[in-house]
């Protein structure tokens, strides 16, 4: 599933950088939301993203956190939804990504709705939600970013994305949606503990074991 919502969301993404009209039909405007109804942008905006780095930063780290191949095995949130939770392990997963980006527009949609000039795009909110349902779920996996010989714990990772993610919010240069990031990452964490409250009692349990 995460290796189709990559493909889906490179192709319609690829499509909206050639053609700025695509981009800015599918955006995320609460103002054309609640005075047009097309409330599709709810939807459509998670699938595009601004540039080339905006869309390799959001689909790596979907890639890694959500589920990545290692010797022919599968790793990641997807496959940790189907040990966890079984046969509704795919269907909580996709609800996950959804519910991620739907979640994270939420603010962005009561504050900005008599403010036809805002709007936001990418899968931050969703992406979010995976890194962080992946903490709550293995908060020490280890990862490798680029060049750096040093391998790095998803929960500090992830501490480092919501600390670029609040500056690039406060710098509000582009349409990317930073803050998304915060909220995403709230129902990243909630959601799966909802499902399975015992992934707290783990999380903490993961933590006070472990030395960095």
């Amino acid at each position: 599933m995460t290796f189709l919502i990559i493909g889906i969301t490179v192709l319609f993404s690829y499509l909206a950088f050639n053609n700025p009209g695509l981009k800015d039909q599918y955006m995320l405007n609460p103002y054309l939301v609640y005075g047009k109804k097309q409330y599709y942008r709810i939807f459509s905006h998670a699938f595009i993203h601004a540039d080339w780095s905006h869309l390799i930063f959001n689909m790596f780290t979907l890639y890694f956190f959500g589920s990545s191949m290692f010797e022919g095995e599968l790793y990641g949130v997807e496959a940790d939804f189907k040990i966890i939770y079984g046969k509704t392990g795919m269907l909580f997963y996709v609800l996950l990504y959804v519910g991620g980006f739907l979640f994270a527009s939420l603010p962005a949609l009561v504050k900005h709705k008599n403010n036809p000039g805002y709007n936001s795009l990418g899968a931050s909110g969703a992406v979010s939600a995976v890194l962080f349902a992946s903490i709550l779920i293995n908060p020490y996996n280890g990862i490798y970013i680029f060049l750096l010989p040093v391998e790095i714990p998803a929960i500090i990772f992830g501490a480092g994305y919501l600390l670029y993610s609040a500056y690039m919010a406060k710098r509000n240069t582009d349409n990317i949606a930073h803050d998304a990031h915060f909220w995403g990452a709230i129902f990243g964490f909630v959601f799966p503990a909802a499902l399975e409250p015992r992934l707290i009692e783990h999380f903490f349990d993961a933590l006070k074991h472990y030395s960095f």
